[in-house]
């Protein structure tokens, strides 16, 4: 069985972006621990820099990505009559698509 067809890639891609999201959150969290911005504007500046808004990019990339998998998955397990998982999975891949609009105008208004 070819690896597509077998979902090695799904869980695989799931497995990697928990684990992104997991150090970005532990670095993050850790780092306002340890120096917590002092007012909003000194938040927006530190979300702002290069480095940390491509981090945070792929944090909501990978959260989407993650979302799909596992969304997906539980669909095609579970939900058997197929108009309802089309239906199902087109409400879910429009919600996902909703909240990625959502966080490109957040993240490109810092």
């Amino acid at each position: 069985m070819r690896a597509v067809a077998s979902g090695t890639r799904a869980w695989l891609l799931q497995r990697l972006t928990a684990v992104y999201m997991l150090v970005f959150l532990v670095l993050t969290l850790g780092r306002c621990a340890v120096d917590p911005p002092a007012s909003h504007e000194a938040w927006r500046n530190w979300i702002g820099t290069g480095g940390m808004r491509v981090a945070t990019v792929l944090f909501f990339v990978g959260l989407v990505l993650h979302a799909w998998v596992g969304l997906r998955d539980v669909a095609m397990d579970y939900v058997h009559p197929l108009a309802l998982r089309v239906a199902l999975l087109a409400l879910v891949g429009a919600g996902l698509a909703a909240f990625a609009a959502w966080m490109i105008l957040v993240l490109a208004g810092l």
